[in-house]
């Protein structure tokens, strides 16, 4: 059986939004804040040679020059004030959803509710304040030492500091805003937005480069054929789910007794999301990244790790596999889906597995049911972070294309189209209630008259 809410999100039509007065103002303010954050890109870093930066970045696309100018939206390549980006932000977060689950006083302090949750969200800021102070003294120091910089200096330091700094501050709070008056979550529509702008300047290269004849009609055809699959098979593992089983058994409340009922516990092919994938790429292009911006000058021992490390290298994707497996696994089991606590739920709400002993019988059979799905799904997630890789490599696409890309893009697409659905079908259901009230309003005043008669 169809429940009335399924019924009626089947039979949501698009040109209601025309009338969700509420959801269209949501839609235009998250549309004005994300062209502050595309107008933002293109102020400059005060002191930055600009040809010569233009000139860098050219030769660059491999490593931070590729992933880090796709994820920030061109702000990196033309050093903006975001050039940074978001990036600290989600590694602060991801670094403090990891030391809550393993933190015994974080953890407590996830268990108190809303205070609690502000408290963390307190520590994730100023997390991103220090990660963002390192990164960007890292990035002046080496703008400097690449010879970018028209007057270097500590005067050129502190002010690169302080723009880039208060630059990922800024989109925090833009984030934070798009999330509490927006639609979608905030963060993640900062670096869509940021991949998907790259995306024109991009494709228009790669075309540049089939009419020069650097790269053959054959491979152009073959790459849109590999980027329409890979989008529409991670859009099916992205929504594939395993159901486990949970049976409620017959309860009384007050003088009624209430029938026993079914239901099922949905358990996504990749909990993980795109976390490890966005891991496991940040940890192997350190290398690159240390030396992208200091024009290669590097000792023998940094020269042997990037000639075997390197972005296309054997030993770089068999790395990149195994992380992203590992990132997977130590994600799920320790922040998305943690078996002893969904147990425990479970028995609290006398909810069981069929055949399952509730409690530590029915912890240990969640735990091997996720085991085994998560085989898939870490293949999956591996599977499509390699590919892109590999073909850039074999066939020198003269642009950055990387998996983890595609399935940031996909699923902050498909989240925000089902927040969209939420509340288009949250305003019908307003509708509903309206005119049920009027309804009654309605006969009230027919019997009134009535009576008068």
């Amino acid at each position: 059986m169809v429940s009335a809410a399924e019924q009626m999100a089947a039979n949501t039509s698009w040109a209601a939004l025309g009338k969700a007065t509420d959801l269209r103002n949501r839609i235009l303010f998250t549309l004005g804040l994300l062209i502050v954050y595309r107008l933002g890109t293109f102020i400059p870093v005060p002191g930055i040679d600009g040809q010569a930066l233009r000139d860098f970045m050219e030769q660059a696309q491999q490593g931070i020059g590729g992933i880090l100018t796709m994820f920030t939206g061109g702000a990196l390549g033309r050093m903006g004030i975001f050039a940074l980006g978001i990036m600290p932000y989600i590694s602060a977060s991801i670094i403090i959803q990891l030391l809550t689950s393993m933190v015994p006083a974080l953890e407590q302090l996830k268990k108190e509710g809303e205070q609690g949750r502000k408290k963390i969200n307190q520590y994730t800021r100023f997390g991103t304040v220090a990660l963002a102070t390192l990164q960007a003294y890292g990035l002046a120091v080496s703008l400097e030492a690449g010879e970018l910089v028209t007057e270097p200096g500590l005067f050129f330091r502190m002010s690169c500091l302080v723009t880039l700094v208060g630059g990922t501050m800024f989109l925090m709070w833009l984030g934070e805003q798009i999330t509490a008056r927006g639609i979608g979550n905030g963060i993640s529509l900062i670096i869509f937005v940021g991949i998907i702008a790259e995306v024109p300047a991009a494709l228009a290269q790669f075309f540049a480069s089939g009419r020069s004849g650097a790269i053959s009609p054959a491979i152009i055809v073959g790459v849109i054929v590999m980027v329409i699959v890979t989008i529409a098979f991670v859009v099916f593992m992205e929504r594939a789910l395993r159901k486990i089983h949970i049976q409620y058994p017959r309860r009384q409340v007050g003088m009624k007794i209430m029938e026993g009922q079914s239901s099922h516990l949905p358990v996504k092919v990749n909990p993980a999301g795109v976390i490890p994938a966005i891991f496991a790429s940040s940890l192997l292009l350190l290398p690159t990244t240390v030396s992208t911006f200091s024009g290669n000058q590097t000792g023998p021992i940094m020269s042997t790790i990037l000639a075997y490390f390197g972005p296309g290298q054997p030993l770089y994707l068999a790395f990149f596999a195994a992380m992203v497996v590992f990132f997977v696994y130590f994600y799920t089991f320790n922040v998305s889906f943690k078996p002893d606590e969904v147990a425990e739920n479970l028995k609290n709400q006398n909810g069981f597995v069929p055949g399952i002993r509730p409690g530590a019988k029915t912890a240990e059979y969640l735990e091997y049911v996720v085991s085994r799905l998560l085989v898939l799904g870490a293949a999956y997630l591996a599977l499509v972070c390699l590919l892109p890789e590999i073909l850039r490599g074999q066939f020198s696409i003269p642009f950055y294309f990387g998996g983890t890309s595609v399935l940031i893009v996909v699923s902050v697409t498909m989240d925000t189209i089902q927040q969209v659905q939420s509340h288009l079908l949250a305003h019908q259901y307003e509708g509903l209630i309206q005119k049920s009230q009027l309804r009654g309003k309605g006969k009230k005043r027919n019997s009134k008259g009535g009576t008068r008669k």
